[in-house]
């Protein structure tokens, strides 16, 4: 999650790299904004997503204002 780069996609989003993969997926509802997955892994990736949505979005909103976001399980 790089909360200052607002510059280039303009929405609260997050950053995922896989291998040589790498995309990024718009905050709360999974869009993608840039680049792309295995279609297996972009469906895990959109899985979690779905499951942390209001989460993700306390996590921005902390990160953005200054303080230290919460860790997030990731899918298992």
């Amino acid at each position: 999650m790089y909360v200052l780069d607002t510059e280039k996609h303009h929405h609260p989003h997050i950053h995922i790299r896989y291998n040589e993969f790498k995309a990024v997926l718009k905050i709360p509802d999974g869009e993608v904004l840039e680049g792309s997955l295995p279609q297996r892994q972009m469906k895990l990736v959109q899985a979690w997503v779905e499951l942390h949505q209001d989460e993700r979005m306390a996590d921005w909103y902390l990160a953005s204002t200054g303080q230290t976001p919460f860790k997030i399980d990731p899918l298992r």
